[in-house]
């Protein structure tokens, strides 16, 4: 029979050796994008599967500041089309009491905002575009900004403990600039810019009730607008390619909403 005293020293090899064994690196945090196609990839081109709806793909914001963190977990809910409604009721399940980090961005399609821009473009009168944008900014004020509040809200509820990044849209014209006579007249590239205006101002708004961060697009984007003379960071017009119109392109994404957010949480 071995002593107690081997015995002893017998048991505290072994634990050493548990101790030696590596162990799985727990994630220093959870990340949770939601949000529409500006937050996917449309405008990019480049695509996880073309034939998926929601349009997702390895070059966007999203993807990138995850890409450059990879010590924090990440899961991608964000879908090409959705509305506020689309956020509550089909992306939330998404967030849990364990996630650190969620950006959200939403809101343009709740006023038609693609529909407006699409009117700008066929029509050939420019009052019936400004009629179109005073409606969707009518629609924003009305409809939308208690649409965000309920939102947040529910975000809040659901990621308790997350710091939320509420992202805005560009404007997409630099006015008087060198696009010339072709295309929309400045008088409707004005009033879409309004727009984008009106979105920014009633986001940053809710989003300060809900004690979230705004992102505010505008200063970023602005010296890369179609217009602007400097390489453009939002896609134009293209016939051929009309879902890939005015979304953010790769150089929007990674110099634009990356660099944005990294500034904003590391």
């Amino acid at each position: 029979m071995r002593s107690p005293k081997i015995l002893l020293v017998a048991l505290l090899a072994l634990l050493a050796t548990f101790a030696t064994i590596p162990t799985a690196q727990a994630a220093d945090g959870r990340y949770v994008a939601l949000g529409d196609s500006y937050t996917v990839a449309p405008g990019t081109r480049t695509y996880d599967d073309p034939n998926d709806a929601c349009r997702r793909g390895p070059l966007t914001y999203t993807r990138l500041w995850a890409a450059a963190h990879p010590n924090v977990s990440f899961v991608e809910a964000a879908c090409s089309g959705a509305t506020t409604a689309d956020i509550v009721n089909s992306q939330l399940g998404a967030l849990t009491p364990d996630t650190t980090l969620v950006t959200l961005q939403v809101g343009g399609n709740d006023v038609g905002f693609v529909d407006v821009i699409t009117n700008c473009i066929l029509t050939i009168d420019d009052q019936d575009c400004l009629d179109g944008v005073a409606l969707a900014q009518q629609a924003a004020h009305a409809y939308l900004s208690p649409a965000l509040t309920q939102t947040y809200a529910a975000v809040r509820a659901a990621a308790p403990n997350a710091r939320v990044v509420v992202v805005g849209y560009p404007r997409l014209y630099t006015i008087q600039g060198n696009c010339g006579i072709f295309g929309l007249s400045d008088r409707e590239r004005t009033a879409l810019n309004g727009a984008a205006d009106t979105l920014a101002d009633i986001m940053a708004a809710r989003s300060a009730e809900a004690g979230f961060t705004f992102l505010d697009a505008r200063p970023v984007f602005d010296p890369h607008t179609l217009c602007s003379g400097n390489s453009a960071w939002v896609t134009s017009l293209e016939w051929d390619k009309i879902n890939e119109s005015y979304h953010p392109n790769v150089a929007g994404h990674r110099d634009g909403y990356l660099a944005a957010l990294t500034r904003l949480v590391g």
